[in-house]
C-alpha cells in the first residue's frame, strides 16, 4: 500500500456564508478508512501503467488516482452516505500480476467490511484485480458466484496474455479463471470500436457469448434499445461489476487517456445507462480506468472521470 498525504490530496473550497448542510463538498465528508465507524463508499487507488506499457500504449496512467482525487475533492456532496479513503496500491515495474492479486485481496477485504469499493485506475489491467476481489468475496458463501461484468470501452480487452497480463487482457484472464473454476462468464461490453479490435477479437467475443454494442450504435436515438439490451443482461446476473475505460469517450471529451477514441460514446448516452445500473440494486463494485494525466488538458479528462464517479455513486442526490 502506497502512503500519501491525505490532507494534501483531499483539500478544496469551503463555501462561506451558505447553509452548511447544503454546501458540503466531498473533501469535507471523506475520512481515512482507519477512522471508519460505519459502512460506506471506499475509494481505492490502483497506480499502474505496467499493463499499458506491455500493451505498447502511452504510459502515465499510474499517476491517475491522485489526479482524479484532486478534482473529486470539490464535488458537491450532501449525501449522508459515509465516504472513506482506502489509499493506493502501486504496481511496480514488471510485477503486474502480483499487484492484481494484491488489489483483489484489498477489494475482498473492503467488501467483507460492508463497503462499496470504487477503484481509481490505472490502466485497464485494474479490471482483473477488481473482479477477482469481488469473485473471491462472493465465493466465501457461494461456490458459483453469479457476476455480470459491464464494461464501457472501445476495446473488448480479450487478448491472450502471451507475455503476461496487460491492459488488453483482463477479460480474457477473467474468462479463463471462470473456466478453471466452473463459474459462468457473463460479460457486456458497450462502445466497441471496429477500428480498435481485430476480427480475431470479435470472433472470441462471439465464442464467449459476450453481449456487446458498437460505438456507432450508441447515439441518443439508440438509447431505448441499449437500455433494453442492458436490462436483459442484468436480469441474468445476481451481482454486477461496472468498469469504465475512459477511452470509450470521444477524444474531444476525454483527451487524457492511454488510447484516444476517434469516435467514442458521449456522456449524454453513458450517464442514463450508469443510472440504470446503479439503481438496479445489484451493483457491488466499480472502477475507472485509463486516465492519463500526461496527455490531459486543463484537467478536462479528470473532470470527466469525476463526473462519472458522481454518476456511479449518486453523489448528492441520494
Amino acid at each position: 500500500m502506497s502512503k500519501f498525504d491525505f490532507n494534501q490530496l483531499w483539500t478544496g473550497r469551503v463555501d462561506q456564508g451558505e447553509s452548511p448542510e447544503l454546501s458540503m463538498r466531498l473533501h469535507q465528508w471523506i475520512k481515512p478508512l482507519s477512522d471508519a465507524d460505519s459502512t460506506g463508499l471506499a475509494v481505492l487507488g490502483f497506480c499502474s501503467d505496467e499493463g499499458v506499457r506491455r500493451n505498447q500504449g502511452r504510459v502515465g496512467a499510474a499517476l491517475a488516482p491522485n489526479q482524479i482525487r484532486q478534482v473529486l475533492a470539490n464535488l458537491p456532496w450532501s449525501s449522508q452516505y459515509p465516504v472513506y479513503e482506502a489509499g493506493n496500491l502501486v504496481s511496480t515495474y514488471q510485477d503486474l500480476e502480483s499487484a492484481q492479486l494484491q488489489l483483489a485481496s484489498q477489494v475482498t477485504q473492503l467488501l467483507s467490511q460492508g463497503h462499496f469499493p470504487l477503484v481509481l485506475g490505472g490502466g485497464h489491467e485494474v479490471a482483473y484485480g477488481s473482479w477477482r476481489g469481488l469473485a473471491d468475496y462472493l465465493a466465501i458463501d457461494n461456490p458459483i458466484p453469479q457476476i455480470g461484468i459491464i464494461n464501457f470501452d472501445a476495446h473488448f480487452d480479450l487478448r491472450t496474455p502471451i507475455k503476461g497480463a496487460n491492459s488488453g487482457t483482463p477479460f480474457y484472464q477473467i474468462a479463463q479463471t471462470c473456466q478453471e473454476q466452473g463459474w459462468p462468464f457473463r460479460y457486456c461490453c458497450l462502445g466497441v470500436s471496429e477500428m480498435a479490435n481485430t476480427q480475431a477479437l470479435f470472433q472470441r467475443a462471439k465464442a464467449l457469448n459476450v453481449s456487446y454494442r458498437l460505438d456507432k450504435q450508441m447515439s441518443l436515438l439508440d438509447l431505448p434499445e441499449i437500455k433494453e439490451q442492458l436490462q436483459q443482461f442484468m436480469a441474468q446476473c445476481e451481482h454486477l461489476y461496472l468498469t469504465i475505460d475512459l477511452d470509450v469517450l470521444p477524444a474531444s471529451v476525454a483527451p487524457g487517456v492511454s488510447a484516444p477514441a476517434a469516435r467514442g460514446v458521449n456522456l449524454e448516452v453513458l450517464e442514463p445507462l450508469i443510472e440504470l445500473i446503479r439503481t438496479s440494486q445489484k451493483l457491488r463494485l466499480a472502477d475507472l480506468a485509463e486516465y492519463n494525466p500526461n496527455y490531459d488538458q486543463d484537467s478536462q479528462t479528470a473532470r470527466v472521470a469525476a463526473r462519472l464517479f458522481y454518476s456511479i455513486t449518486g453523489g448528492s442526490h441520494e
